[in-house]
């Protein structure tokens, strides 16, 4: 632990939060629970793809055309997918600096400000990610390689994770209201 940052390997802390909120806090541990899950399996296998495209390649002399784009489409799906869950643990680049100097209600809204700012981002970023999949599905594209796969593969799960990390950032926000409303 380095700073004040949790460690990945530490489970999210669930804040206990009643009500609707509350409701929201669970439901979204559980799907980040899953994402990370399938985001490890899909690490193993993007290091698999790749170890059998060297064996394959360089013992057997047999090319392959579709490794690369595998273990491409596969990290861009565990990292896409991850980011929800590594947000709830607050494990995502912050400026520490800040908030060593600043007093904790000054920190608190400087929090609630960056979130704010973050959950725009996050979801004018999954928009164009949802237009971006809805033009490779109208049109049928597919990558240019040889392989081909279509590129509403990796198109959705970049909008199904940021679509993800932005509902993750709009409860904590949500979480951190809560909290001032009956503090």
């Amino acid at each position: 632990m380095s700073h004040g940052a949790p460690e990945i390997s530490a489970p999210i802390e669930v804040p206990v939060v009643p009500g609707p909120v509350g409701v929201l806090v669970r439901a979204m541990n559980l799907v980040n629970r899953l994402v990370m899950g399938l985001g490890g399996i899909a690490l193993v296998a993007a290091a698999l793809v790749l170890s059998y495209s060297v064996v394959v390649r360089y013992f057997l002399k047999i090319p392959t055309d579709w490794q690369d784009e595998t273990a491409v489409f596969l990290l861009v799906g565990a990292t896409f997918m991850s980011g929800a869950a590594v947000q709830a643990r607050r494990g995502h680049v912050g400026i520490e600096a800040f908030a060593s100097i600043m007093s904790p209600r000054a920190n608190r809204w400087r929090m609630l400000f960056t979130d704010i700012a973050s959950a725009a981002f996050c979801a004018f970023f999954s928009w164009k990610s949802f237009t971006l999949l809805h033009e490779a599905w109208v049109d049928d594209q597919h990558s240019s390689s040889t392989w081909g796969p279509p590129l509403w593969i990796p198109y959705s799960v970049m909008a199904i994770g940021m679509t993800l990390l932005t509902l993750q950032i709009i409860i904590q926000i949500a979480v951190a209201l809560d909290r001032r409303n009956h503090a």
